[in-house]
């Protein structure tokens, strides 16, 4: 019972996140400069069918009316019309929502194939020029933002060896060697930025798992060094490390708005670029909603699995 209790705090936490956001992601829509009906109707346009526009869009009323009119339409699943596309919003989200996912996970893939042995061998060779090196490579990629990677790999992967194409999208539906031929660039530059973060959480958690004394127990029972980091140390430390990869999943899929646009990956983060470029405003407002709700349901993911397999978080670190 105390677990189900922590889950709906969590829950109803996220449900006023969620009410906060739409109200800042409201808010801030609609400072954008321009007006939206004389962007739709041209610079042409007369006073009297930029005003008829305004009231069929529900522009004339009070914001607080139009903020009400939308969050009822968020809530039976309209998120209203794109004023660029003509199509309903939540249908482009539906199409371009799967290929950032993909992106997102595949780089999650590469950072934690990256990082995890990366931190096991600093940790067992804690303190030496090895342990430097992964820190120093760690680091590195920490300090670089992630669409600066994305041009390195261009750069070097795809101008200087011509092994891969700088941009595009296929799906894995129809050709699943094409998809993975353009998904390997992206994915790696964002899985080499995401790689610090849970190299090093896997090395503290590594090392501290390193001095406990079941460890020295295992190892007087004559278990290889092998045996006793990987079967015993490993998996004691691998709670923090997942729910680290949780939220790295999080950043990685905000982190897809700016490199889309570098590999021309037409996905949710390049839907939301064009939809700013266009003052798009149901457009803009239902990418941001989608995007935060996949940030918070990452974390939520993570809270309620760290919870399950450490009571003392849901009684509050009594126990």
């Amino acid at each position: 019972m105390a677990f189900i209790s922590y889950l709906l705090k969590r829950l109803a936490f996220m449900a006023i996140t969620l009410l906060l956001v739409t109200l800042i992601a409201f808010g801030l829509t609609n400072i954008l400069p321009g007006n939206v009906a004389l962007l739709i109707l041209g610079p042409n346009a007369t006073e009297e069918s930029i005003a008829a526009l305004e009231a069929q869009l529900g522009l004339d009323q009070p914001l607080y009316l139009q903020y009400i009119d939308w969050v009822v339409g968020l809530i039976q699943g309209d998120m209203g019309t794109s004023l660029r596309y003509g199509t309903p919003v939540s249908e482009l989200i539906a199409i371009r929502l799967p290929r950032s996912l993909l992106l997102a996970i595949s780089a999650t893939i590469v950072s934690v194939t990256l990082s995890i042995p990366l931190g096991v061998i600093a940790a067992v060779r804690k303190n030496t020029p090895t342990d430097l090196t992964a820190s120093m490579l760690a680091f590195v990629g920490l300090s670089l933002p992630i669409f600066l990677w994305g041009l390195v790999f261009i750069y070097v992967f795809a101008l200087t060896l011509g092994g891969f194409p700088t941009r595009g999208y296929v799906s894995p539906f129809e050709d699943p060697i094409a998809a993975i031929h353009h998904l390997i660039l992206p994915a790696s530059a964002m899985g080499v930025a995401l790689t610090a973060y849970i190299m090093r959480m896997t090395r503290s958690s590594m090392i501290d798992e390193l001095s406990e004394d079941y460890v020295e127990f295992a190892r007087s029972k004559g278990l290889s060094e092998r045996a006793v980091v990987l079967r015993h140390a490993l998996k004691n430390a691998a709670i923090p490390v997942i729910t680290v990869i949780a939220f790295q999943f999080s950043y990685a899929f905000g982190g897809v708005v700016v490199l889309e646009e570098v590999f021309s990956w037409p996905g949710i983060g390049r839907l939301t670029l064009t939809a700013i470029e266009n003052r798009d405003i149901p457009l803009l407002q239902g990418c941001i909603i989608v995007i935060a709700l996949i940030y918070m349901l990452s974390n939520f993911l993570a809270d309620a699995f760290y919870a399950y397999v450490d009571p003392r978080i849901r009684y509050g670190g009594e126990e």
